[in-house]
This record gives C-alpha cells, sequence and structure tokens, in this order.
C-alpha cells in the first residue's frame, strides 16, 4: 500500500474560460490549490495517458472524433452546454484519464481521489449538462476488462440523476448503478439505474445520511461489489445554485466519510469523484469539494492506524 492519500490533478483540467458562464471550470485549479494547502499527506499523480480504445468502447466514434475536433453541430453543443474551445478538446478526455488513474491507485492503495470527474449526463452518442465523455462508465468497463475488478459498483451522490450512466451501463451484469439525487431537477427524461433514490427538496442533513446508509447498504446487499466508484458530487449542498437539498458541509463530510469507512472496512477499494457543484464563489466552492479528500485522508489514516496491515494488494495485470 502507498503512503499518504493519492490525489490525481492536472493543471488542464481548468482551460481559459468565460468568467460569466455558470460552469465554474476555473473550480479545479482552485480545488488543487486547497489540497496541497491543506492536506500535507495528499500525494498528488498525473493523469495516465488518454488511452483512446476506452473511450470508444462506450462512446460513438463518430460523436468523439467529431467533438475533438471540432465538428460537432451547434445543437450537440447547446445540449452539452460548454462552448467549444481547443482547451475543452484537451481537458475532457484526459480527465477520463484522471478516473481512470485515480481506480488504478485505489487498486492498490484502498482510496484514491480524482479532482474532476463524474461527468455522469454523457451518453454513447451525445453529451449533455456540462458531460462530453461518460468517465464513470469508461472507468468501470476498463476495469472490468483488465481484471482490476469482476463486479463495479457506481455510487452516485450527485444532486442530479446519474442518466447517462444508467444507460450506457443497462443490462451489463458486472456493474451496478446507483444514484441518490433531487426528485425535482435535471434531467427532465429520466434513465433507470440499478437504484434510483428521489429526494424530496429541502431535505437536511440528518435524514440524507440515514437515506445514504440505508441506499448503500440495499446496493451492497444486492451486488456484493469488489471496487466502488463514488461520486460525491457537491451540489447536494444547500448553498449550490443548481441544487434543491440542504446540506450542509458537515453533512457531506458525513456521507463521504461513511461511504469510504464502508468501503475500506470491507477491503473493497474506492475511487472518488467530484462530481457536480455550483457556486459564484470559486474559492468557497473549492473547499465545499475539497471535503471528500479530507474525508479520504481521515478514513484512510484511520484505518491504518486501527489496522497497520492494512492492504489491497496490486490487482493489475
Amino acid at each position: 500500500m502507498t503512503t499518504g492519500l493519492p490525489v490525481v490533478f492536472d493543471p488542464a483540467y481548468s482551460p481559459s474560460f468565460s468568467d460569466g458562464h455558470r460552469f465554474p471550470m476555473a473550480k479545479f485549479k482552485h480545488l488543487a490549490d486547497w489540497v496541497r494547502a491543506s492536506i500535507p499527506a495528499a500525494n498528488f499523480y498525473p493523469p495516465d495517458s488518454i488511452d483512446w480504445p476506452s473511450i470508444y468502447r462506450i462512446h460513438a466514434r463518430e460523436y468523439v472524433d467529431a467533438f475533438q475536433s471540432g465538428r460537432l453541430d451547434a445543437r450537440r453543443l447547446r445540449e452539452i452546454g460548454l462552448p467549444w474551445s481547443d482547451g475543452l478538446a484537451i481537458r475532457t478526455p484526459l480527465a477520463v484519464s484522471g478516473s481512470w488513474t485515480t481506480a488504478r491507485l485505489a487498486a492498490t492503495s484502498g482510496v484514491a481521489c480524482h479532482l474532476a470527474g463524474g461527468t455522469h449526463h454523457a451518453h454513447a452518442d451525445r453529451g449533455s449538462g456540462f458531460c462530453i465523455y461518460n468517465d464513470l462508465a469508461i472507468t468501470a468497463r476498463r476495469l472490468l476488462d483488465q481484471g482490476v475488478a469482476s463486479r463495479v459498483l457506481i455510487f452516485d451522490c450527485d444532486v442530479h440523476q446519474g442518466d447517462g450512466t444508467a444507460q450506457l451501463l443497462a443490462g451489463d451484469a458486472m456493474t451496478f448503478t446507483c444514484s441518490l439525487h433531487a426528485e425535482h431537477n435535471f434531467p427532465v427524461r429520466r434513465a433507470r439505474s440499478d437504484l434510483d433514490v428521489d429526494l424530496p427538496d429541502g431535505l437536511g442533513d440528518s435524514e440524507y445520511l440515514t437515506v445514504v446508509q440505508e441506499t448503500w447498504f440495499s446496493a451492497c446487499q444486492a451486488f456484493r461489489p469488489d471496487f466502488v466508484l463514488y461520486d460525491a458530487g457537491a451540489d447536494v449542498h444547500i448553498d449550490d445554485v443548481l441544487g434543491r437539498l440542504a446540506i450542509t458541509d458537515q453533512g457531506i463530510y458525513a456521507r463521504d466519510r461513511f461511504v469510504i469507512d464502508a468501503c475500506l472496512s470491507q477491503r473493497v477499494p474506492v475511487a472518488t469523484v467530484i462530481g457536480g457543484g455550483y457556486d459564484r464563489d470559486v474559492e468557497r466552492l473549492a473547499r465545499r469539494h475539497g471535503i471528500v479528500v479530507q474525508a479520504a485522508m481521515d478514513a484512510l489514516t484511520a484505518h491504518k492506524t486501527m489496522d497497520k496491515h492494512l492492504h489491497f494488494g496490486n490487482r493489475l495485470a
């Protein structure tokens, strides 16, 4: 097992972007700065080189090639909601690779954190809701194809339903998609995950944590995963401009700590991605996204203290 907490980031995650756009592209850089300043035991890693076959495994080649070359039509770009640029074309597949790198590191360390990822609205031949390629589906499939895992649970706690992930992995017996999301929020058209939980507007910390715990146990009992991809969406926060729940910083920490502790207790590796989070104050938003990294560091430290022989081994071929 590696010492410290593996954290994956690349400066290209925050390309030049319009300050007036509602997607806070600068948050990734601010999040990395916050982690470096606040969690000294975090060990930073760059994403692995881009593996295009794994992207084509999930997404239509025509769609991928059109996006990468800037030839995607205006209607499909509007559905994505992000203005195309060379920087965005570089960032998009690199962030997918970052989620894979995070999973690869988690396989030996127990837990690893990606300072991006969670693009769960991307479908096979189209993007949606600021999501272009679905890093969760791509990473899950790659884990299975390479024999790193045999049963991958995607535990999605973003405030919006993971519709793209659900559709891309529908019918795949080796994956289990679980989405806990605000009932009255994007997307309007819902896909069917293996387990969906609709949350009422204004739900607070205590009730939310109870639902998270009950859903976790239901998913694990039904599926018994040996690897978890955890979408730790910060848009459940009471101050999020696109969320409808009322979760505080403390509630997010309790959620993240519960999920990571549960994985480590069962010797199941967990790779975290940050999911959605929207706030005009980008530094405040970065701290909010950093909660999952702090929870992971605290959980890893606690489990190492309890079990000095805590070990996950090298599952990579």
